[in-house]
């Protein structure tokens, strides 16, 4: 513990508000936090430091969805990757659920814990190494923090979200995608090795050639087998400029072919896509494509545009620098934070859904949906290629492309009709989409039960499994998925 932080203070936020932190299988009670004085007094000392205030357990509680809010007994914010080992070994001895919590970007509840510690990594966010093709980072450095570092070198991650103020460890944990995605994968595809501690409180390095299985189980895993401490990611050679090419389309199958078109020849680094609304009722769509150089080398215009069937006289084209590209979304965040709004409740939709369904069913989806089921947030829509995909937790369709559709809502106004019934949309396109050979992207706000987890993950289903019960032999990590909550009469799966 910190040296200059003694246990009284830090117990001190035990004993201010008792809440239930589990039931006591040998006294047949429940157990609050005012009863758990006892158990904090054996805490391991630890280079950081373990807050049970009010404050910073609430703030906890809530996460960029704003739809779930589960209170935890602590927050730690760690100073050494020993303070997570030594946190973890000591939940698993008082049988207390542990979260890993970046940038508090989940939408569900996913990175929060019931009557829990809460592990704050923003607090581990050394970028240790920079070479010219990978950098070695804790996980709690923000994305946008190792791309300023590496555009010094001329160097670049190959993948980056569209939002970049998300945290390492956070994107690798569901699979990180991005307009790159088609040329290089997600972001779990480009990572070298990984430290990880896990559910048994043990740091271990992990690679595609070392500790493979433990590699397979981390990376998308969604915090079920350890906590990402730190990652070794790759770096390529970074452009200075970025020429944007914004595309319009009336009609969705042009637009889904010369997007598929796009990425097959790979004319250009980037390509995504989005729903916009029309003045008049209902949707058109916008192709967003990007070409990447450094002066002298210049774009030609006419080859990248070469066979495209856009509506002619819609084009805009932009030229950029790399950085500004890539931090596009920056202004746009401090306007929806200046107004109040980018705390709104977020009942976000991420699906993959089949190239061979995707006009059929976004057609459909698109010709009953209106500004109000979407609270103007931004509607994407663009394909990737599977070939590219190489961890089995990452879960898409087996067609050679898919399509990334997501409805990014926002509950406006934020109250609980409009968030139920986002919730009920949400459940309904998923099992639509389910049946035709989808899957969701599990960053999302759809409600999932244990059944729906297992047809998720699979063929890989049973891998998972045996990797929890190795890994993870308590149960303590990540609860917030619910992807492993025992169920009455279910006790043979944790």
């Amino acid at each position: 513990m910190n040296q200059n932080t003694s246990r009284r203070q830090v117990l001190q936020g035990l004993v201010v508000t008792a809440v239930v932190i589990g039931f006591d299988v040998v006294g047949r009670g429940w157990v609050t936090s005012a009863d758990a004085s006892s158990i904090f007094e054996s805490i391991p000392p630890l280079d950081g430091k373990l807050y049970t205030d009010s404050e910073t357990v609430a703030s906890a509680s809530v996460d960029f969805g704003n739809i779930i809010h589960r209170r935890p007994i602590a927050v730690l914010h760690p100073e050494s990757i020993e303070d997570i080992v030594q946190i973890i070994r000591f939940a698993r001895t008082h049988q207390i659920k542990v979260a890993a919590r970046g940038q508090g970007h989940s939408t569900y509840g996913q990175s929060q814990v019931e009557a829990g510690i809460v592990i704050n990594m923003s607090t581990l966010n050394k970028i240790h190494f920079v070479g010219t093709d990978r950098a070695v980072v804790d996980a709690g450095v923000l994305w946008s923090q190792l791309l300023q570092q590496t555009l010094a070198q001329g160097l670049t991650p190959p993948v980056l979200t569209d939002y970049i103020e998300l945290s390492i460890g956070g994107t690798l944990s569901v699979g990180g995608i991005g307009g790159a995605t088609h040329r290089y994968g997600v972001q779990v595809d480009n990572v070298l090795e990984l430290k990880v501690v896990t559910g048994a409180g043990q740091l271990e390095t992990c690679s595609p050639l070392e500790n493979s299985h433990l590699w397979e189980s981390v990376l998308a895993g969604l915090g079920q087998c350890g906590i990402i401490v730190q990652a070794t990611v790759k770096l390529i050679h970074a452009a200075t400029n970025v020429r944007v090419f914004e595309l319009y389309y009336d009609d969705l199958a042009t637009f889904t072919r010369d997007q598929r078109l796009l990425i097959n020849d790979q004319r250009f680094n980037y390509v995504e896509g989005q729903l916009i609304a029309k003045d008049t009722g209902g949707w058109r769509y916008l192709l967003e494509a990007a070409s990447f150089y450094s002066p002298p080398n210049i774009p030609d215009n006419s080859a990248l545009l070469e066979g495209l069937n856009y509506t002619p006289g819609t084009q805009q084209i932009e030229d950029k620098t790399y950085f500004d590209f890539l931090n596009r979304l920056a202004p746009t965040v401090a306007f929806l934070k200046s107004i109040g709004v980018w705390s709104y409740p977020h009942p976000w939709l991420d699906l993959f859904v089949s190239s061979s369904a995707v006009n059929s069913f976004v057609g459909e989806v698109a010709a009953n949906l209106t500004l109000a089921d979407t609270g103007q947030g931004p509607i994407l829509l663009y394909p990737v290629k599977t070939n590219r995909f190489h961890l089995p937790l990452f879960r898409v369709p087996t067609e050679e492309i898919v399509f990334l559709f997501s409805i990014l809502r926002t509950a406006a106004p934020p109250e609980d009709a409009v968030v139920t019934r986002m919730l009920s949309d949400n459940r309904k396109l998923f099992e639509q989409n389910r049946d035709l050979g989808g899957y969701k992207y599990p960053v999302d706000v759809i409600p999932f039960s244990k059944k729906d987890w297992q047809q998720h993950f699979g063929r890989v289903w049973g891998n998972l499994v045996s990797a929890k019960r190795r890994y993870d032999p308590d149960n303590l990590l990540t609860p917030g998925q619910g992807i492993f909550v025992k169920q009455v009469n279910d006790m043979n799966e944790f």
